[in-house]
């Protein structure tokens, strides 16, 4: 009996213990955590969400995705056999049209250029010699002091000295050509790659690529368009002028770039398995934001920009008067606007009149608030896109 009490009184004390614990928590808990005021609680001013008047150009536009590419690349290869000397430029920079990148050794064939030159003037010694020869037989066959056969080996070895001369000229002019394929320049002005070949390795014409350079500015974005909306824009650029249409290009950071197109050419014929047309457009491309190699969207629309207010359908309420919203001044007091409607644009309403840009109008709450209420206000932010406006 006794032990039966003593466990008894043990789990009486337990029990009482946890229940102090667990009132000495929700006590500290609630003397710890902030009061957090209700959404649309009775008290006070009512709670309410607002977001400002959007202002958006509504103009409408097609998307396509484009691929930047190079309008002009070149691969450079040596043309003769030899060890590289120097590399002459940094990889990854800008180079210009006719900068020395490569040289391949020289000392043979200046040499060579030499030995050219002493033969061609050898040539020309010979034939000096033989047209002397050639006039002299010419004037004592004519006098009948030389014989025929004479004058004609005269006059056959003064065209051999001619033919070698030329032939010294030609074979100096290859051993020019020879020479300055010595210093590999740059056909193009754009950005050089990684030098596939260091000093030091010995090249020839099958050696493989020596290095790439790649022209940015101007640059090419290919994109293909629906046969119907090819057709609709050649129509527009018809009644309307070539300057009737306006091209924006996204790039994968979100940023802008309007009014960079310098020209456009579209394909030749239609792919009858997509019916599609490709599009080549040229932009400038001075801060080189357009990268060969990569993809961008492409926006096509109306040159002229059609702006309008949006509102949110939310914070649109009707009555026998007509619509209206709920506008939240700096002060925070809710006052009765009679708006005109306009057509649907995605979870938008166009408003044709009654609100500036930026006014903040009632979303959520709105059976809440009477006109002239004071009213508890949280604002969402619109939603806006990093846009960069380029001029030409």
């Amino acid at each position: 009996m006794k032990l039966g009490k003593v466990k008894n009184r043990t789990i009486l004390k337990r029990t009482a213990l946890l229940l102090l614990c667990g009132a000495a928590g929700w006590y500290l808990k609630g003397r710890l955590t902030p009061a957090v005021p209700m959404m649309g609680a009775g008290m006070g001013d009512p709670y309410v969400l607002v977001q400002q008047v959007e202002q958006r150009n509504i103009s409408p536009k097609k998307s396509y995705i484009g691929h930047v590419e190079a309008i002009k690349s070149v691969d450079l290869r040596p043309q003769i056999t030899g060890y590289v000397e120097k590399v002459l430029f940094q990889e990854g920079s800008l180079v210009n049209e006719g900068d020395i990148l490569f040289v391949i050794e020289q000392k043979r064939y200046m040499a060579t250029v030499d030995l050219r030159e002493a033969e061609l003037n050898s040539a020309k010694a010979n034939l000096v010699r033989a047209e002397r020869d050639y006039k002299r037989q010419k004037s004592l066959s004519s006098q009948n002091y030389a014989s025929k056969a004479t004058l004609d080996t005269s006059e056959s070895n003064y065209l051999q000295a001619k033919a070698a001369v030329a032939q010294a000229e030609a074979n100096l002019e290859l051993a020019k050509i020879d020479m300055g394929y010595t210093e590999i320049k740059a056909p193009i002005t754009g950005y050089i790659g990684k030098a596939l070949v260091t000093e030091g390795n010995y090249v020839n014409s099958t050696t493989q690529n020596l290095a790439r350079i790649v022209q940015t500015d101007p640059i090419r974005v290919a994109f293909s368009v629906a046969d119907k909306d090819f057709l609709n824009m050649r129509e527009q650029r018809i009644t309307q002028g070539s300057g009737s249409l306006k091209t924006e290009l996204v790039l994968p950071n979100g940023r802008v770039l309007v009014n960079h197109l310098k020209s456009r050419f579209t394909d030749n014929e239609i792919n009858s398995d997509t019916a599609t047309i490709a599009v080549y457009a040229e932009y400038a491309n001075q801060d080189n934001l357009l990268i060969p190699g990569n993809y961008v969207d492409i926006r096509i629309g109306n040159a002229e920009d059609n702006f309008a207010l949006l509102v949110p359908q939310a914070s649109v309420a009707q009555d026998k008067h007509g619509n209206y919203v709920m506008v939240v001044g700096d002060d925070n007091i809710a006052y009765e606007r009679r708006v005109v409607m306009g057509d649907t644009l995605e979870d938008k309403q166009i408003v044709m009149d009654g609100l500036k840009p930026g006014e903040r109008v009632v979303i959520q709450g709105l059976q809440k608030v009477s006109n002239g209420q004071k009213v508890q206000v949280g604002e969402i932010a619109l939603a806006t896109e990093t846009v960069s406006v380029e001029g030409e």
